[in-house]
C-alpha cells in the first residue's frame, strides 16, 4: 500500500492569472492522480507547507490537472512565486466524489461565488463531457467586481455548449458591466427548473452558501438534492488530525461534498 502522506512530485507546466490574486496552475504529476469531481488533493510547496485544493479540470483527463488557487497565506504566496518548470508535491485524491449517477436525467442547478467556481469547474466539465446523460445545466455565479470573475476567458465558450445556461452578477459594477449587480442570490429570484426534481450544487464562502442554501430550500429544492462544499479546516486528508470535524463527519473523508440533509441538524454548520 502506498504511503498516503508521501507527495507525488509534480511539475508546473503553465500558469494563467484569473484575477489579481487568483491563478490557475497546470500540473503534471510523475504518476496519475485518479481524482473524481468533488475530491481534493493536498498540494505541497517544499519548505513552506501544504494545503488542500480541489482540482479545477476535468476528471476525464488525468495526465495533467489544473488547480485554481487564491493567494491567501504562506504556502499559497510561495506557490505564486513559482514558475513553469518548478516542482511541487501532490497527494491524494481524498474525500468523496459527486454521485453523478444520481444526477442523470435531471436538471443541474449550480451556484458559485468567488474562487468557489474553481472546484465547480471540475464538476461542470465532467457534466458537459457526458451532456447526454443530463437535462440542462444552469450555472449562476457571483463575484465581488468584474475584475474578480474567475474564468472570464472560458465563460463565453461555456455558454455556447448545448443545454448550458449561465448568468453572472457582481457586488460592485463598473461602466462596462451589463449584467446584474448584487450578491449571487439576486440571480435566483426565478429558477428555471423544477425545484422538486432537480439537483443543486453550491460552492463559495460559508456565508454565501448559507444564504444560497436557504434560497434553494425556500424555492422547493429537497435537502437530499442540495450538495454543499464543506471544506473548512481540512488538513491531513486522511481523517487522522480531526481538524475538519463537522458534527459526526470528518469532511476530508466523508465530504467535502455533503448534502443539506446530512448537516441540517448541526448547530451553525456554515460557521
Amino acid at each position: 500500500m502506498s504511503n498516503p502522506y508521501q507527495p507525488i512530485p509534480a511539475t508546473i507546466l503553465e500558469t494563467h492569472d484569473e484575477t489579481p490574486n487568483i491563478r490557475t496552475f497546470k500540473l503534471k504529476p510523475e504518476r496519475e492522480i485518479p481524482f473524481l469531481a468533488g475530491q481534493f488533493v493536498e498540494l505541497t510547496v517544499p519548505g513552506y507547507g501544504e494545503a488542500p485544493f480541489t482540482p479545477s479540470s476535468s476528471h476525464f483527463k488525468r495526465d495533467t490537472f489544473d488547480m485554481t488557487i487564491m493567494k491567501v497565506g504562506r504556502a499559497t504566496s510561495a506557490l505564486f512565486d513559482l514558475k513553469p518548470g518548478d516542482r511541487v508535491g501532490a497527494r491524494g485524491p481524498f474525500g468523496q466524489r459527486y454521485p453523478l449517477e444520481k444526477f442523470e436525467g435531471k436538471d443541474i442547478y449550480i451556484v458559485g461565488g468567488g474562487v468557489g467556481l474553481a472546484p465547480l469547474r471540475a464538476l461542470f466539465l465532467a457534466l458537459v463531457h457526458e451532456i447526454g446523460k443530463y437535462q440542462r445545466i444552469f450555472l449562476r455565479y457571483g463575484a465581488r467586481t468584474p475584475a474578480d470573475i474567475v474564468y472570464k476567458h472560458l465563460l463565453p465558450e461555456w455558454q455556447k455548449i448545448p443545454k448550458v445556461d449561465i448568468d453572472l452578477s457582481v457586488d460592485v459594477s463598473d461602466e462596462k458591466w451589463m449584467k446584474k449587480v448584487g450578491v449571487v442570490t439576486c440571480l435566483m429570484d426565478e429558477i428555471p427548473c423544477d425545484e422538486k426534481s432537480s439537483i443543486a450544487v453550491v460552492c463559495g464562502p460559508p456565508i454565501m452558501m448559507k444564504f444560497v442554501n436557504q434560497k434553494l430550500l425556500d424555492a422547493g429544492f429537497q435537502g437530499g438534492d442540495i450538495y454543499l462544499s464543506m471544506e473548512t479546516n481540512m488538513s491531513c486528508g486522511v481523517g487522522q488530525c480531526r481538524h475538519c470535524r463537522l458534527g459526526p463527519y470528518l469532511t476530508c473523508k466523508d465530504g467535502p461534498v455533503l448534502t443539506w440533509d446530512q448537516i441540517k441538524d448541526l448547530e451553525n454548520p456554515f460557521v
